[in-house]
């Protein structure tokens, strides 16, 4: 229970930092993010079986804040040149795919039996670091393309 309150704590400190934090460059907040989001990692792989209806709450969480940020990237988007939005829109796209294997992924976890527990857990952290590392790319690629 204490690594879950941990976690959340950690997670919503995270999603507010990076939202509100205006006076570092956008490459700051992103090496600060991927950091943050090793830990977060971490953290998730100390969840037990009979912890698993706190993971699954707590990546829903996640998963919400993820899709949060993808709409706010997705705006900035649609508020470039033409030539940007033509390039960004299968990466933007990718990530929504990504996003929605992971609620697969979720569900999953949420379905987990004891004998299954530890490779859903595992296979749920692995996806979720790849998708916030594409989501940290795409969101230094933005910043690249688009004045802040």
């Amino acid at each position: 229970m204490k690594n879950n309150t941990l976690l959340i704590t950690f997670l919503s400190a995270v999603t507010f930092v990076v939202g509100c934090d205006k006076g570092n460059t956008t490459t700051q907040q992103i090496e600060k993010v991927k950091t943050e989001t090793k830990q977060a990692v971490q953290d998730m792989k100390n969840y037990t079986f009979a912890q698993k209806a706190e993971f699954v709450k707590a990546m829903q969480t996640q998963l919400t804040a993820l899709n949060n940020d993808l709409d706010t990237l997705a705006a900035k988007i649609d508020r470039s040149s033409d030539a940007v939005k033509a390039e960004a829109k299968p990466k933007l796209q990718a990530l929504r795919d990504q996003a929605t294997q992971l609620n697969q992924q979720l569900a999953a976890a949420q379905n987990a039996t004891e004998t299954t527990w530890e490779s859903v857990e595992a296979g749920f952290a692995k996806a979720y670091e790849a998708t916030k590392d594409g989501f940290n790319q795409a969101r230094q690629w933005v910043s690249e393309k688009i004045a802040p």
